[in-house]
């Protein structure tokens, strides 16, 4: 019997699972969505429980800093913005410590940088650390380390958004599914915000530049960057990579079981490894 692309999903064995900043922290003030993230824990714990390995790209350290730190609005100078990191990096590693010790897993914590990534030694390093921290059975959580991390100096030392760090650790690793959860269903022939008439598109097969044209650099919330332009840079990477990618709305975090189980939920992108691509060389020329 043959399978479809979205039944092929139950068989992907290792998962990047990247959640944004809008999916974690309640829209009224920005703190952190405490029940939100639990559900997230206990999703995850499920995968694992299946026999899968599973990578989280969480978003949320500069919202958990502001939260700490007692502010409402979002930071606007790099200085606060690498501030609020400092804070919120600590304080949202905590909380996911403690609830994945109530699942009984352990969560372990990356911080990278384009550099990292761009410097052979340190990306061997890198997927070396992974690999083990998944051999142990852990479930890394990664992030951009905004603390040093000039995001506001392009080209230089960031990756800009969690959607594309997120693809490049799949590359990095090997995954065989990249999921982003986002304010959004998925992808739109425009922003629906806006168009009534925009129509969803549940697969692609090919990402062309009509497509990449589709993206607006734009988000839809006030502590998020990612909008979907990244999440269509995010998608090239993943596929050439060799990764299935799907865009999807993070708003029920079960919306993940519902993907891998192989349900029509958000855009699929569909792997093509591409033997030309090199992640090292896409990184240096797209960040």
């Amino acid at each position: 019997m043959n399978i479809t692309e979205r039944e092929a999903l139950r068989n992907k064995r290792r998962i990047v699972i990247k959640i944004g900043s809008s999916s974690l922290t309640h829209k009224e003030t920005g703190d952190l969505n405490l029940t939100k993230i639990e559900r997230l824990v206990r999703v995850i714990s499920d995968l694992k429980g299946a026999g899968k390995q599973v990578v989280l790209v969480s978003s949320g350290a500069i919202a958990a800093g502001r939260q700490a730190l007692g502010h409402r609005t979002r930071p606007v100078t790099l200085a606060e913005k690498q501030a609020f990191a400092a804070v919120g990096q600590a304080r949202l590693m905590m909380v996911y410590q403690r609830i994945f010790a109530e699942y009984n897993q352990v969560a372990a914590q990356i911080l990278l940088t384009k550099n990292t990534m761009v410097n052979d030694s340190n990306r061997y390093n890198a997927q070396n650390t992974f690999d083990e921290l998944l051999k142990l059975g852990t479930i890394p959580i990664v992030n951009e380390n905004d603390t040093v991390s000039t995001s506001e100096i392009p080209m230089v030392d960031n990756f800009g958004d969690n959607d594309r760090l997120s693809a490049v650790v799949a590359a990095l690793i090997g995954a065989d599914l990249l999921i982003l959860l986002s304010d959004i269903d998925g992808l739109y022939s425009d922003d629906p915000r806006h168009n009534p008439d925009a129509r969803f598109i549940s697969m692609v097969k090919e990402i062309t530049p009509e497509l990449m044209e589709m993206g607006k650099d734009t988000s839809g919330s006030d502590v998020g960057t990612g909008g979907m332009a990244a999440k269509l840079a995010a998608a090239r990477i993943a596929t050439d990579s060799g990764s299935d990618m799907v865009i999807a709305n993070g708003e029920d975090v079960n919306v993940v079981t519902e993907i891998v189980s192989g349900k029509d939920k958000g855009t699929l992108f569909l792997a093509h490894t591409n033997l030309d691509f090199d992640l090292m060389n896409y990184i240096n020329n797209e960040y």
